[in-house]
């Protein structure tokens, strides 16, 4: 059970493995007004740099549950070099499933809601961890323009049009299940080009290192044609940000 050895190649460098800066990340974290002792699960916690920084800053304690060994090795040793180890818990799994052994004040799954089909079933999958009174907090991409095409789609990584809503519809979508919105931070283009361009880095001193690798044929083509289909659909068409919510 891990991610793909070529998805920890790309983001090697990575602390947080979406496109937010960490000035995103700490200001989402002030928005929140998280009150120190809350508890906090997260739900596919990359390397950890959420509940380490918020945990440092704001004195939040919790669980992250990510299916990376790789990963959930980072964020007990960045848990460790913030002096946060006796507050945050790193758990290697399968967060599809995972649910808290006592109820949190926020339950978080940041850009990966496709551990539970999507944006219901993971708002259903953190619900059940969350307290009365909890804050849900949901990242997920939405469409900055509408594509004009499916190799549009295609390019930014979604299987049709419908995949992904305008910001306006994913908005309203947390109203029809039950949510009222109650913070938002969005990803910017600068954001989107510090996460995607950390990766050809990552991705061309990998290949300098590992030229004879099985992998190393794909990497080579993909940083090839990466760039550019970076700058010409997923800059230009993809939108994401992380929706702090709250039940009715």
């Amino acid at each position: 059970m891990d991610l793909p050895r070529s998805f920890t190649i790309r983001e090697s460098s990575h602390r947080i493995h979406n496109p937010f800066t960490s000035e995103k990340l700490a200001a989402l974290g002030r928005a929140l007004h998280l009150a120190p002792g809350t508890r906090a699960l997260d739900l596919a916690s990359g390397s950890g740099e959420m509940l380490c920084t918020w945990a440092h800053t704001h004195g939040i304690v919790g669980t992250g549950v990510d299916i990376s060994s790789e990963f959930t090795a980072r964020a007990r040793a960045r848990a460790s070099e913030l002096d946060v180890a006796d507050r945050v818990v790193f758990v290697h799994g399968d967060a599809s499933g995972y649910v808290a052994d006592e109820p949190v004040g926020l339950a978080a799954c940041i850009g990966a809601t496709w551990i539970a089909g999507g944006v219901a079933g993971t708002i259903d999958l953190l619900r059940r961890s969350l307290r009365p009174g909890g804050i849900l907090l949901i990242g997920e991409p939405y469409w900055r323009q509408d594509p004009p095409d499916q190799h549009t789609v295609e390019a930014c990584h979604a299987g049709g049009k419908d995949d992904l809503r305008p910001l306006p519809e994913l908005i309203g979508r947390f109203g029809e299940l039950g949510y009222d919105v109650v913070e938002m931070m969005l990803a910017d283009q600068d954001s989107w080009d510090r996460y995607q361009a950390a990766q050809w880095l990552n991705i061309r001193r990998w290949l300098d290192r590992n030229p004879e690798d099985e992998l190393a044929a794909g990497l080579r083509a993909e940083l090839a044609e990466e760039p550019a289909r970076y700058a010409r659909y997923r800059r230009e068409y993809l939108g994401w940000g992380a929706f702090a919510l709250m039940g009715r």
